[in-house]
């Protein structure tokens, strides 16, 4: 409990500021987004079927939005998760400014309201710098599950722990890029570390307390974990370096898992 408070301190000491120098003023973003939708969930539209027009999709620990409000231009019925008051300040702002609704949840997604389980989602997705935020997998799989209508899909793209538990890596350019093993692969510490958004902030807008503490998962962990919670895994992929072809060559650096809600 005292790691989940320090880490909800961190997101509501910044993050807003942080968005705002990173993207743009939330109506700067909306221009972008309303332009081309796709470009932000480019890697992780192919997993949502073949379309996400008129589906009921619930974006856990949705952070800013950006995600959230490109689905809602595409057509989906969109809600966020979130614990942090200055995402959820972005991405309603966000929404208002790109023309579109999004429902946002102010909650830690372990505690959320009991009305939300009754929606029953078509789409649960997770992206990114997500899973570390938890010391047992399994409730935020058991929720996942439970927010899902029956066939309802989860879809979980995060970094590889091949990338953030054993490997670090130096260099800026493609041919000084050097990769060392380091690491405890197996480790289960709780780990301090600043809060991502930490590096779009300029001096003098710093949290208090930027400090989170974060456990690193097993892939063979994750996938236990999502089986587990009753959800039938349909694929699950590895990925190289996904913002080019040439750094991290041959060192997985995302993965996602697809999975399918079995039963009534």
């Amino acid at each position: 409990m005292e790691a989940r408070e320090s880490n909800r301190e961190a997101w509501n000491g910044g993050a807003y500021s942080a968005w705002v120098n990173r993207f743009g003023t939330p109506e700067q973003a909306a221009e972008r987004l309303k332009d081309n939708p796709v470009k932000s969930i480019q890697h992780l539209y192919r997993y949502f079927e073949e379309q996400v027009q008129g589906k009921r999709i619930m974006n856990l620990m949705g952070s800013n939005g950006i995600k959230g409000v490109a689905l809602a231009l595409l057509g989906a019925e969109v809600t966020v998760a979130d614990f942090s008051y200055e995402n959820q300040q972005y991405a309603e702002e966000l929404a208002r400014a790109a023309g579109v609704e999004l429902r946002y949840v102010l909650s830690d997604v372990l505690q959320l309201p009991e009305e939300e389980f009754l929606l029953s989602y078509d789409t649960v997705f997770m992206e990114n710098g997500i899973l570390h935020y938890f010391k047992d997998l399994k409730p935020l799989f058991d929720c996942a599950a439970r927010l899902l209508k029956p066939g309802g899909r989860l879809v979980v793209q995060d970094f590889h722990p091949i990338s953030t538990k054993l490997i670090s890596s130096s260099g800026t350019t493609a041919k000084i890029r050097k990769h060392k093993v380091t690491g405890d692969y197996f480790s289960t510490s709780l780990e301090p570390s600043d809060v991502s958004f930490q590096k779009y902030l300029n001096s003098g807008e710093n949290s208090s307390s930027n400090t989170v503490y974060l456990r690193k998962w097993t892939l063979g962990e994750i996938v236990t974990a999502v089986a587990e919670s009753g959800l039938r895994i349909m694929s699950l992929e590895e990925m190289p370096n996904l913002s080019s072809e040439v750094y991290d060559k041959g060192i997985p650096k995302t993965f996602t898992i697809v999975a399918e809600r079995i039963g009534s």
